[in-house]
């Protein structure tokens, strides 16, 4: 039970039904972002409805953008402008990393005088390497608080792209795709390509096609050669495409494909499968890895799996999960219930995120009686005897994805109990409820 501070989940045994996935976070700022910045008007299907999209759409709507959102029902029309008609603004963009630095590179290449701030836990995550390119482009940014943090402001700047634009690849891939959807404001009016290099090497893949995959469809094409430059050609320009439907966020997927691997399904996940364009679609991999069987249709996946509740383990892994960082945190709460421990590499990417997500996974797993070991980039987890369970009050520190990872816990025979549940807003404000119809005591 809940008080809206915390929510108790009692032990459960079985995880069973259907359920049709909320749209993607990652698909829904950005296209609302390109919807924005295109020439016509764009219906959006499909679009989530949380916390991270309600601060695109706030910030939008301030810059003068026409927005017509029917929230509940996924629905959106936006009327493009190509550049935003206000010039001036304040705009408080919460914990939203998906608005944040894409935001910041478009302000600055249209320039305006504008201010960006957020949460106090934003202003502690890096965007130096953003704002040192984009000022070598010629933007003007200066940071009000710690360098190479927000909170930012922006001036008019002098922007010009005669040569290559560099980037660090190796933080986060949040700042590449913020380039690359700012170019077209700039390529718009040249008469040259625009060129995006990458220094060193480039985390998190799959994101960037999405984004390369959705500037497509606006019609902007980038030619990538490798994964360390990307040619935003002379001319190019974003057009609306009509009508776009939003498929289902596979980040979230990966917590329904761990109940039917820890609660013997069969769980039928929709909205997203075989041909989604997100990366996170590969957790369906390390279920299947993991023990259960996974079978994929287009549009949606079915999970089945052992019974975990009545003694039955998964396969323990040992994996490099640079990929997929977001469902790799799921992939964390499962090893409670291997047969040997699980080790997570190459997630260094985990530190700058809502939380520092490997400090917090450890400390967190350890209070449900997990032996865990963590470094710089890397967690291993070894799973809990039957006996050795303790009932714990897990901490979520403001990070939707830990209260979702820890509901995972419930599998375990004590109950536990998460704070501050309602930070699942940011991407899934029914997670909870969903869970509860899905899973039985």
């Amino acid at each position: 039970m809940s008080d809206g501070s915390s929510l108790c989940l009692p032990p459960v045994r079985l995880a069973a039904g259907q359920f049709r996935l909320p749209g993607s976070k990652s698909i829904s700022n950005r296209v609302l972002l390109l919807a924005a910045l295109a020439d016509g008007v764009t219906h959006l299907e499909g679009l989530l409805d949380s916390d991270d999209t309600r601060v695109m759409l706030d910030a939008l709507r301030t810059l003068g953008v026409e927005v017509d959102a029917d929230a509940p029902a996924g629905r959106a029309q936006v009327r493009g402008c190509g550049v935003f008609p206000v010039k001036q603004a304040d705009l408080f963009l919460g914990n939203a990393g998906t608005a944040f630095r894409p935001l910041t590179a478009a302000l600055a290449l249209m320039g305006g005088d504008y201010r960006l701030s957020g949460v106090p836990r934003m202003h502690e995550r890096p965007i130096g390497d953003l704002v040192d390119a984009l000022i070598a482009l010629g933007a003007d940014i200066r940071h009000t608080g710690t360098p190479g943090y927000p909170p930012l402001t922006l001036g008019k700047g002098s922007i010009s792209a005669g040569r290559p634009i560099s980037i660090k690849g190796s933080v986060s891939s949040q700042f590449l795709t913020a380039l690359l959807m700012a170019a077209p404001i700039h390529t718009g009016q040249q008469s040259a390509d625009l060129v995006i290099e990458v220094e060193g090497e480039l985390i998190s893949k799959p994101y960037i096609l999405i984004t390369l995959n959705l500037m497509s469809r606006f019609g902007v094409t980038v030619r990538r050669e490798g994964w360390q430059r990307f040619i935003i050609p002379a001319g190019a320009c974003y057009r609306s495409p009509g009508t776009l439907t939003i498929e289902g966020d596979a980040s979230t997927a990966s917590y329904f494909m761990a109940l039917g691997a820890l609660g013997g399904g069969p769980l039928h996940i929709q909205g997203a499968g075989a041909n989604s364009i997100q990366g996170d679609m590969a957790f369906a991999d390390v279920v299947e890895d993991m023990g259960a069987t996974v079978v994929r249709h287009a549009d949606s996946v079915t999970v089945s799996g052992v019974r975990v509740a009545e003694g039955d383990r998964l396969k323990a892994f040992d994996r490099d999960f640079n990929l997929i960082p977001d469902a790799a945190m799921t992939a964390a709460a499962m090893a409670l219930y291997a047969d040997g421990p699980c080790t997570l590499r190459n997630i260094a990417s985990w530190r700058v995120k809502e939380t520092d997500r490997i400090d917090a996974m450890h400390a967190e797993l350890e209070k449900l009686g997990a032996q865990v070991e963590s470094g710089s980039d890397w967690l291993r987890v070894h799973p809990v005897d039957s006996s050795a369970w303790k009932a714990a009050t897990i901490k979520t520190y403001d990070d939707h994805r830990m209260a979702m990872c820890f509901s995972l816990a419930a599998f375990g025979p004590v109950p536990v109990t998460i704070l501050d549940p309602d930070c699942v807003g940011k991407t899934f404000p029914g997670y909870f409820s969903v869970f509860k119809d899905l899973v039985q005591a």
